[in-house]
């Protein structure tokens, strides 16, 4: 995630890929999760530890698929992106999706969660329609990552102070918006969303000596887009759902998802 000038560790990095990370960048070898090994950074003498998502933003697609049929002829006749379609409904729906809450492990993770983890949404009432899921979507898919900052934070001992969103997500509005909220942190779109091939661009510059070193390749080649500030009264309500709500589910699904894959067999385990 250099390419996202995330060489700091107190820089959280959001990846709004096919699959949601957060890294950050440290000299300490830390695993976050047990037995699972940080990568090797490009910077020397470093590491990235990292706290995936694995669906991520493929939920977006999914969903698209699934329940956007109307914005995706509508989309086609206008000639822009659906997901455009769908930011105009996130933001017709309040945060906190009216009391939606969805926990987005549509596929399970390493170790955390566990291998018979299932995705859920609950409190549904018959206010909710599609934009209300849409918008759970991006919210659990934030909360999430906040778990995983914690995560971070707590075993590296330093406090995430800043981060910085790239990914087709982040070309969102409402997904930046809504993730300064969940975190109560400055969020920053770079001015490139596709930061991997910068990176790779950084890595090459400085291997042929274009730079004499990373911090300067950084310093010239990456630069901070948007800014996306927290609404405190937006983050007052999703820091209640976050830990009143969101971090007791796993815990409370977790023996009905094991009953669930004994009874039906999905997912396999073996």
């Amino acid at each position: 995630m250099i390419g996202a000038g995330c060489q700091q560790p107190h820089i959280g990095c959001l990846s709004y890929g096919t699959t949601a990370t957060i890294n950050t960048t440290s000299t300490k070898y830390l695993e976050v999760t047990p037995y699972i090994p940080p990568y090797p950074a490009a910077i020397p003498g470093s590491y990235s530890t990292e706290v995936q998502i694995f669906r991520g933003y493929w939920m977006v697609n999914w969903f698209k698929e699934q329940f956007g049929q109307h914005e995706k002829h509508q989309a086609a006749e206008q000639g822009v992106a659906a997901e455009e379609l769908f930011d105009a409904q996130v933001n017709a729906v309040p945060p906190g999706s009216m009391g939606l809450m969805l926990q987005p492990y549509w596929s399970p993770g390493i170790k955390i969660p566990g291998p018979e983890t299932k995705g859920a949404i609950i409190g549904f009432g018959d206010v909710h329609t599609r934009a209300h899921i849409y918008r759970a979507i991006l919210e659990g898919l934030a909360y999430a990552l906040r778990e995983g900052k914690e995560r971070i934070e707590k075993r590296s001992g330093v406090p995430i102070t800043e981060l910085r969103v790239s990914g087709g997500g982040s070309q969102s509005d409402a997904a930046m918006q809504l993730t300064a909220d969940i975190f109560g942190l400055p969020t920053v779109r770079p001015h490139i969303y596709e930061t991997s091939g910068l990176g790779a661009a950084i890595n090459a510059a400085v291997g042929l000596g274009l730079y004499p070193d990373f911090t300067s390749a950084i310093k010239a080649m990456t630069r901070v887009g948007k800014v996306f500030q927290p609404i405190p009264q937006n983050h007052q309500i999703y820091d209640a759902l976050y830990r009143h709500v969101y971090q007791k589910m796993y815990r409370r699904l977790q023996p009905l998802y094991r009953k669930i894959q004994q009874i039906t067999g999905y997912p396999r385990l073996d």
